[in-house]
C-alpha cells in the first residue's frame, strides 16, 4: 500500500467548548489535509513540543522519549493506519539498532513523540482518500464540517466555534506585552512555565523574539 508522508500544518480549538481540538496533518507534495480531534491535554502536549517550549517538569511524552534514549530506542517513525468508525488508529515503530518493533498508539501520543521524536508522520492512501480533505491555500476553515467525522474523543465539534490556533494571539493581547519591559516579560515568562500555562508562554516567547530582532 502506498505511504504518503504527512507534515503538521496546525492547531485549532474551540473557545467555548473545551476539549475539542483538531490537529491538521497535511499531505507532503499534496493538497489533502488530514483533520483530527483530540484532547486538549494531547494538543498542549504537541504544541509545546512544536514552540520548543522547556517546561520546568518533564510532561509524559518528554519522559518517554528519555526513557527511550537511556535504554537507546528509536522511534523511527510513526504510522497512522487505520480508520474504523471516526477514530484513528497509529503505531510507533521503534528500533534498538538490532530489532525493529512496532507497538499501538493513539494517534495523538503518537505525534506528540514524533514532534519530539523528529521523525516521519506516515499514513496509506485508502486513509486519505476516505478522510483527507483537499484545502487551497491552507484554508482551515474547509475542514470544519468534517471535523465531527475524525473526532479521536468522541467530541463534537461545531465548525462556528472552530478557529485558527492563531487566534489565541489577539491584537488585544499583543498590545498588552509591547506594553510590558524586558525583564518583566522574562519573569513573566518564568511565572507561565512554572503554573504550566504554556499557551500563555508561548505568546511572551513571541513578544521576547520579536523586540530581539527589533
Amino acid at each position: 500500500m502506498k505511504r504518503i508522508k504527512l507534515n503538521i500544518v496546525g492547531l485549532s480549538y474551540s473557545q467555548t467548548q473545551s476539549g475539542a481540538y483538531a490537529l491538521v496533518l497535511s499531505e507532503v507534495n499534496g493538497k489533502r489535509r488530514l483533520p483530527i480531534v483530540i484532547g486538549p491535554s494531547e494538543a498542549q502536549a504537541i504544541a509545546i513540543a512544536l514552540e520548543a517550549l522547556t517546561p520546568h517538569r518533564p510532561l509524559t511524552h518528554d519522559l518517554f522519549k528519555h526513557l527511550a534514549e537511556a535504554f537507546h530506542i528509536v522511534l523511527e517513525e510513526i504510522i497512522i493506519y487505520n480508520l474504523v468508525d471516526g477514530v484513528f488508529y497509529a503505531k510507533l515503530i521503534c528500533t534498538d539498532g538490532i530489532k525493529k518493533i512496532e507497538i499501538d498508539s493513539r494517534t495523538s501520543d503518537a505525534v506528540a513523540l514524533a514532534v519530539r521524536f523528529e521523525c516521519p508522520i506516515i499514513t496509506n492512501e485508502s486513509i486519505l482518500s476516505v478522510a483527507g480533505i483537499v484545502v487551497e491555500n491552507n484554508d482551515f476553515s474547509l475542514l470544519e464540517n468534517t471535523e465531527n467525522k475524525k473526532d479521536e474523543s468522541n467530541n463534537n465539534v461545531s465548525k462556528q466555534e472552530d478557529e485558527n490556533l492563531e487566534s489565541l494571539i489577539s491584537s488585544k493581547a499583543k498590545n498588552e506585552l509591547s506594553d510590558i519591559s524586558s525583564n518583566e516579560l522574562k519573569r513573566l515568562l518564568e511565572e507561565a512555565l512554572d503554573s504550566e500555562e504554556y499557551e500563555k508562554a508561548a505568546r511572551i516567547r513571541d513578544e521576547i523574539n520579536k523586540r530581539k530582532k527589533q
